[in-house]
């Protein structure tokens, strides 16, 4: 099995062109003390809306692996996949992110369920679990109803799971599996018996993706009751290591936090938390490397800003169509959203203070901020013109997106 690190960072890289300043977010963060593996993801979706191939993500991270002289490990994170789609990440990826999204909540067949739960009679009664205070009571009716929710896409899972394995090979990638993509939090009785589950699809899971409570919108701040996010991050903790031992599941098994960019009010709580447990962490950031592309070209002022306004521009005529896909984690004001023609008379320092996650500056907006995060498709859609401005704004925009990764996010996170 390949084994993951202890504190891995995944870093999205919507057009292939930052690799090489995200990495030096981590060159940073090593010289600080702190290794932090970079995971570099995308998902089909994203290859799809950019009109890109999987193995461009591989490319350009290898480009920045020998230009920054990085001898740590590496990863390629075939992000969010499916049976479906799969396939065209087989030759480029060593990190696999099994989304059974649709899976959660359909029922298992009857028989599976019974069996499961004769496997099982450690699950029912009064569990108890080092570090978390409160027993827990687990009837054979709860056992079945968590089944029923989760125990088809669990075998879904390892579906994908036997299909890359086929493909690569046991010892050639790392396995998450998100079930993130569900109403509710789940308990840390559901966690248990999920993890038992995965146990048994013989899935070597080394990351795990929870939906945690409170929103993880797109490029802002976490939004919810900040002590209860922490008191389930830590029983989520206790959980992992007693499954670890419970279950024979790989030691490097850890949480996986997706959307996890910019939440910032949560990062001490997980901080306390992974010191507290001794454990791994896994961050996987949303968008935010693009917002700092636009932050860079505004920040270049001229033609760049100029681009940075068309995208906007657009992007607002566009609003409706491009937040669809993503209306269960955006919050978006249209009343704070600014005309085009306002954003058009904006000097490059207004622009910036706008998009920049500052939540100290008056003239941060959340609306703006979280349109231009889905809002990639408009500059997909300028072809070489946007690609060509990256280039000639390619000071600027490669110091903000490694100061953005290193000062707000790895610092806080890991760096003492």
């Amino acid at each position: 099995m390949l084994r993951i690190s202890k504190y891995t960072f995944g870093m999205g890289d919507r057009f292939a062109h930052q690799a090489k300043a995200q990495l030096q977010s981590c060159v940073l963060a090593n010289e600080a003390g702190a290794e932090i593996i970079p995971v570099w993801n995308k998902s089909n979706r994203e290859h799809t809306t950019i009109g890109s191939e999987p193995p461009s993500v591989q490319a350009a991270a290898k480009i920045a692996v020998a230009e920054l002289n990085w001898d740590k490990p590496w990863h390629v994170d075939a992000d969010h996949i499916n049976l479906g789609t799969v396939d065209g990440f087989i030759s480029s990826s060593d990190f696999y992110t099994l989304d059974v999204a649709d899976a959660i909540g359909k029922p298992a067949p009857e028989a599976d369920v019974n069996a499961f739960v004769k496997r099982h009679p450690e699950l029912i009664g009064t569990i108890q679990i080092d570090g978390i205070d409160e027993a827990f009571e687990i009837t054979r009716d709860d056992v079945v109803a968590v089944a029923n929710h989760f125990l088809y896409a669990v075998q879904s899972a390892g579906k994908i799971y036997q299909h890359i394995e086929s493909k690569k090979g046991a010892d050639n990638f790392i396995t998450e599996v998100s079930m993130d993509e569900t109403d509710n939090p789940q308990t840390p009785s559901e966690m248990l018996i999920i993890l038992a589950a995965i146990a048994d699809e013989k899935i070597p899971i080394q990351t795990i993706a929870p939906k945690f409570t409170g929103r993880f919108n797109k490029g802002v701040d976490y939004v919810g009751d900040v002590a209860q996010f922490e008191k389930e991050f830590n029983q989520d903790l206790a959980v992992i290591a007693h499954a670890i031992k419970a279950y024979g599941l790989p030691d490097t098994l850890k949480l996986s936090v997706h959307s996890g960019s910019d939440k910032f009010s949560i990062y001490q709580p997980i901080r306390r938390a992974i010191e507290k447990f001794d454990a791994g962490l896994h961050i996987k950031t949303a968008g935010t490397t693009w917002l700092e592309e636009l932050i860079g070209l505004a920040e270049a002022d001229g033609d760049g800003l100029l681009m940075a306004k068309k995208v906007y521009g657009q992007a607002l005529a566009n609003a409706a169509a491009l937040c669809e896909p993503y209306a269960t984690v955006i919050d978006i004001d249209e009343d704070k959203l600014p005309s085009a023609d306002e954003v058009n008379d904006w000097n490059a320092t207004q622009y910036v203070n706008a998009l920049r996650h500052e939540q100290s500056c008056d003239e941060f907006n959340p609306s703006f901020r979280q349109l231009l995060h889905v809002g990639y498709k408009i500059a997909a859609k300028q072809g070489d013109d946007y690609l060509n401005m990256l280039k000639e704004c390619e000071e600027s925009i490669s110091r903000n997106v490694t100061g953005n990764l290193y000062d707000r996010h790895l610092k806080p996170l890991f760096v003492n």
